[in-house]
């Protein structure tokens, strides 16, 4: 999509700090963390929100899963929050799927 800024980074269009890539998949350094350590894995290819995943094969999906998974042990994190938000409402502002891995000191919600 030529708008979105995630599909202009995985791209190389726009710089980013770059953790891991690869499987279809990409995870870089929030510019605005909210933790000790705090990236996105975004899918290469685009998907506006968790609400398209049907849209991944089986294959695909687990991917996704397994490589969010890895990205936290490359960053040597045991312990971490993941999370995912889904539409306005539920806090999604840019509109590309994408999985926020945060370790270290994490923010306290609720």
């Amino acid at each position: 999509m030529s708008d979105c800024i995630f599909c202009k980074i995985v791209a190389g269009e726009i710089p980013a700090q770059v953790v891991h890539r690869g499987a279809g998949m990409v995870a870089f350094e929030d510019v605005a963390p909210k933790a000790d350590v705090h990236v996105l894995v975004v899918p290469e290819r685009h998907l506006e929100s968790l609400r398209d995943v049907a849209e991944l094969t089986p294959a695909e999906a687990k991917g996704m899963l397994d490589f969010v998974a890895e990205t936290a042990r490359k960053l040597s994190l045991d312990d971490y929050r993941v999370i995912v938000n889904v539409g306005p409402g539920g806090g999604q502002t840019v509109f590309h799927l994408h999985w926020h891995v945060l370790g270290g000191k994490l923010p306290v919600f609720g």
